[in-house]
């Protein structure tokens, strides 16, 4: 990470100059204060100025987005980031542009894939993982909403025939959606059976 180490007159003065070397704004740095400053004897003697270490702080979305942007260039996809954010460990980006059905692929298969390579490129190397959430015009969002409401309606309908439902194969990302939809529910127990890529999950009753 770009670090500079600046003096000033006040610990104020010595950051502000570190961040106009960094082109940065407050909220993109941390800062060390190496010295502090002293007046000296008689306000002459001694005086020194005060010393900062300002370093810019890691941008996971950044790495991503430069990745992502050449791997769709070499796939010669007419597309535009319309958002990439940073948050709890998470980075999320969605995609906007032309023909983003071949980027989705089936069932999302493309987008599942290509968001598993991100994955491991961004945290080759790193010692703090993070997880890289792609999407497509908003296609997940819409889908995990549509999940959502699909586990509640299965869920419904084993309370009413008592009768145990088992969902269509999902991803281990869509597994999780349903189970803590259903997690809160006294009366519903969740689990996932069979092996990958045919894993399901099955809702039941509480026993």
């Amino acid at each position: 990470m770009e670090s500079v180490e600046k003096r000033g007159k006040s610990v104020d003065e010595a950051i502000k100059a570190a961040l106009e070397e960094l082109g940065a704004e407050f909220e993109d740095v941390t800062i060390e204060i190496l010295e502090e400053p002293t007046k000296g004897l008689l306000g002459v003697l001694g005086k020194k100025s005060a010393l900062v270490r300002v370093t810019l702080r890691d941008k996971p979305e950044a790495k991503v987005v430069e990745i992502l942007e050449k791997i769709l260039q070499c796939m010669k996809i007419d597309y535009r980031i319309q958002a990439a954010e940073f948050s709890e460990g998470v980075v999320r980006v969605n995609i906007v542009g032309n023909d983003m059905g071949l980027l989705i692929g089936r069932k999302g298969e493309t987008l599942n894939s290509l968001q598993f390579l991100m994955g491991l490129i961004v945290n080759r190397g790193r010692e703090d993982k993070i997880r890289v959430m792609l999407d497509v015009e908003d296609y997940r969002l819409k889908r995990e909403q549509g999940l959502r409401e699909l586990a509640l309606r299965l869920s419904e309908k084993v309370k009413r025939t008592n009768r145990s439902v088992v969902m269509r194969p999902m991803t281990p990302q869509e597994r999780r959606i349903v189970h803590t939809v259903l997690q809160n529910d006294p009366a519903i127990v969740t689990y996932s059976q069979g092996e990958e890529p045919n894993r399901k999950v099955v809702i039941s009753l509480k026993r």
